[in-house]
């Protein structure tokens, strides 16, 4: 009798995983590679770094004159929340991948014990692009010789998931956390040279802005988005950020 798609769920693919070595070579591309891929948390860890950040001093700033102590502060607060950081992107990227794993594994044991039913997923795949019922049959012939093959056409075409983009978890959390870290010390910087109250903050807003405006446009090496357009969006949402925390910096001072 055969098993059930659950009880192979928590294996992982070993036909796939062999293939995704030899597959890394077709993709050169700058968006293809371990770098390209890693953007998204670059951009998010970073962005959040300095946003968090310089809304944490404005707010601070508006209600205690002691440029020590929020300049500790926030050293606290960024290496509190690079951590935070780094262990919610590791939990999130290993639970993806774990799911990603299951719904592969379930693909495997699918072709193995339900052979029909995937060859007519291939066709109907197929069929919707168009191709002619020899073309199709001549393709079915083709995918299905090859267990490995077949399973990596399924993972792909019916799935959307392909295992050589599946980057490990510590990298993924690592390049978070380091990210945000960077972002918060460099709105910090100014605090620690002590020069004035506001002068200190025009100071850490300014480097704030800069960082993501110089942030926003290196992203467009990659996304190939217009860079004055992705440059302005990134800064504009730190600005707000440090709008908002000014404000509500205020409004405690003037509470207490």
């Amino acid at each position: 009798m055969a098993s059930s798609p659950g009880s192979e769920r928590g294996s992982t693919p070993a036909p796939v995983t062999r293939l995704a070595e030899p597959l890394r070579r077709f993709h050169k591309e700058a968006w293809h590679t371990p770098h390209g891929r890693l953007i998204r948390e670059v951009i998010f860890g970073l962005n959040d770094g300095v946003i968090s950040t310089i809304g944490f001093l404005a707010g601070v700033t508006a209600t205690i004159g002691d440029l020590h102590t929020i300049a500790l502060g926030g050293l606290a607060a960024a290496f509190a929340g690079a951590l935070a950081m780094a262990i919610g992107a590791y939990v999130a990227s290993k639970s993806q991948r774990r799911f990603f794993e299951a719904e592969i594994a379930r693909e495997a044991w699918e072709i193995e014990n339900m052979p029909d039913h995937e060859r007519e997923e291939i066709r109907e795949i197929y069929g919707q692009l168009g191709f002619s019922p020899d073309e199709i049959d001549l393709i079915v012939r083709r995918v299905t010789s090859n267990p490995e093959l077949w399973l990596r056409f399924m993972s792909r075409e019916e799935l959307g998931l392909a295992e050589e983009t599946f980057d490990p978890p510590v990298r993924i959390a690592a390049v978070t956390g380091f990210a945000f870290l960077s972002g918060a010390l460099v709105t910090l910087v100014p605090y620690f040279l002590h020069p004035g109250a506001q002068p200190t903050f025009a100071v850490s807003a300014l480097l704030a802005v800069v960082t993501l405006l110089v942030t926003g446009v290196a992203k467009t090496w990659l996304t190939k988005e217009n860079p004055l357009a992705a440059s302005l969006e990134l800064a504009g949402l730190g600005v707000l950020a440090c709008v908002v925390g000014l404000v509500l910096g205020r409004l405690v001072g003037l509470a207490v």
